[in-house]
């Protein structure tokens, strides 16, 4: 094997390692919330503070020292992602919520780049519609329609998502804003949890799932994706992120039992078709990638 295949093997599996870390946080959330004791608001300070862990200890770790830009502004963005992802996956399906959550971050960063003046060629108009339609059409009342408390928890922490990810970008090191940011984001997380200690309720599993999901699926998962984007192109790395809500719909099929409708099928290429349309017809400058702050 030459020098150059074997470097090009390894950034393709580290990118799916990536891809399904991030796929992965809606399979521990989902089933941490619906087959332990845990309740969401533990599950979040559990997520984020394990996460806000993992990241100190790599950024200690790495040579030379690099610096962030994490602020409060961001960090409050992320914990409004973390609480409404926790309280969201109480009744959606891993697949659901991992729809509408893609769906509502990249909705939310073209709006922006709208917003600021950017302008959209016919085809990612067309590509907005049909995505657009897509979740409208998978949030309509019928008979395998999410329930609309839970499909709006994910779609504010969808907002949110997209929020903290546009604030990610600039100059600085990604791997210690992002640890910057998980550390503040704590104090909100921990605050909170205290608040509503007298109705919370945990046990060992439900506990060894949050610490997965954000030690493992959030810090290292962040960690190995911002060691690959350096080494692909733009464009492929949005397309590369369209995988993970169906990573994440094959995963809970697979190890949740969850069933796949008609209507989350035809919604959700119409979502990530749509999405696809918009990304692959965006510059480099302003491209909306997902998870790039962060994811």
């Amino acid at each position: 094997m030459t020098e150059s295949l074997a470097a090009t093997l390894k950034i393709v599996l580290l990118t799916i390692l990536a891809l399904c870390a991030f796929a992965a946080n809606s399979i521990l959330a989902r089933l941490a919330l619906t087959a332990t004791e845990i309740d969401p608001v533990s599950f979040t300070g559990v997520r984020l503070v394990s996460g806000a862990l993992m990241l100190w200890l790599i950024v200690r770790l790495r040579q030379p020292s690099t610096t962030g830009n994490g602020n409060w502004a961001s960090a409050l963005a992320l914990f409004a992602y973390a609480i409404a992802f926790s309280l969201a996956y109480l009744s959606l399906t891993a697949a659901t919520g991992a729809l509408i959550l893609f769906g509502a971050v990249q909705a939310t960063m073209v709006g922006w780049a709208l917003v600021r003046g950017d302008r959209l060629g016919l085809g990612q108009w067309i590509g907005l519609a049909l995505a657009l339609a897509g979740l409208v059409g998978l949030l309509l009342p019928g008979l395998h329609a999410p329930p609309l408390p839970a499909a709006g928890m994910m779609l504010a922490a969808g907002v949110a998502w997209g929020i903290y990810s546009l604030r990610g970008r600039g100059p600085g090191d990604p791997i210690s804003t992002t640890a910057t940011n998980f550390a503040l984001a704590c104090v909100p997380a921990v605050a909170v949890t205290v608040l509503f200690l007298g109705q919370s309720s945990w046990d060992i599993p439900g506990l060894l799932l949050a610490i997965a999901s954000g030690a493992l699926a959030s810090g290292l998962g962040y960690v190995v994706w911002y060691s690959v984007l350096g080494h692909i192109q733009t464009s492929t790395a949005a397309v590369a992120q369209l995988s993970v809500p169906a990573i994440t719909a094959l995963a809970g099929v697979v190890l949740l039992t969850e069933p796949i409708s008609l209507r989350l099928l035809l919604a959700g290429l119409a979502i990530l078709g749509g999405i696809a349309l918009v990304s692959l017809g965006s510059s480099s400058k302003n491209l909306p990638l997902a998870n790039r702050k962060i994811r």
